[in-house]
């Protein structure tokens, strides 16, 4: 089942609202509409038919059981990217991106698994018990200096099944890195973005927070029927297990 998008509720929220003509990037222009004040006008019906491709493609990514890593580091996209990879259980950045998240996995890794480390032994008591309470502190400054730049993917698979990236422009380097391991990319494409780094554009406006949040109540409902999706399959696939499992005729005489 694929998400039906009103483009009469895009228009609300300002969709369709460009940058300015003076900043614009060329490959933007089959989705551009027309000018208006200076500004490029975006043309919401490609808006609707790209959102659509790139929902199928979230939901059959969720479907599978794959992770979407969530990337909103400029302010306006900030709360609303936090607050879906919540709401769907998956991996984040919202602080900043450190370089190799995607590309080193093995010096991120290291670094997370200090983290859960610090973290398990702070919970049981074994640093309170060892050390004093300057001591402590310190080891608990370290855990949440790490947080703010580990935590949202702290529990992120080894590969993402894609990275959804609400400003490409400003956050290139997670691109960067996507592209490098060939993790498609779901991204908003404003006017001054380049949309051939994209796997799969969504042309509309990047700063209007109103935008951002029906872009992400889009999304959630996607990666939510792709999960519902993976659940039944399970479900089908274990009924076929039992069904198919050999009768134990011991068993069976045991049970008369």
């Amino acid at each position: 089942m694929s998400t039906n998008v009103d483009i009469k509720a895009l228009l609300q929220a300002g969709a369709h609202f460009g940058h300015k003509t003076s900043r614009w990037h060329p490959a933007m222009a089959q989705y551009i509409h027309s000018k208006r004040g200076g500004s490029h006008i975006i043309d919401l019906v490609k808006t609707v038919e790209k959102l659509e491709e790139a929902l199928s493609f979230l939901t059959q990514t969720a479907a599978s059981g794959k992770q979407v890593l969530f990337v909103g580091i400029k302010r306006q996209a900030y709360d609303i990217t936090k607050k879906l990879a919540l709401d769907t259980d998956m991996p984040y950045v919202v602080e900043r991106w450190a370089g190799g998240m995607l590309t080193n996995r093995n010096t991120i890794g290291g670094r997370i698994k200090h983290l859960k480390d610090l973290e398990a032994k702070m919970e049981s008591g074994e640093l309170g018990n060892k050390y004093n309470k300057l001591e402590v502190q310190r080891f608990q400054e370290e855990i949440e200096s790490m947080n703010v730049l580990y935590g949202g993917i702290k529990d992120m698979q080894p590969k993402v099944g894609a990275v959804f990236i609400f400003d490409p422009t400003h956050d290139k380097n997670a691109v960067l890195e996507a592209r490098k391991l060939g993790v498609p990319i779901v991204a908003i494409t404003d006017t001054n973005a380049d949309p051939t780094l994209i796997t799969y554009p969504i042309p509309c406006n990047d700063d209007a927070i109103k935008t951002l949040q029906l872009i992400a109540d889009y999304v959630k409902v996607a990666i939510d029927t792709g999960k519902v999706k993976a659940s039944k399959v399970s479900e089908k696939e274990v009924s076929m297990d039992k069904a198919a499992k050999p009768v134990d005729k011991t068993e069976a005489a045991e049970a008369k």
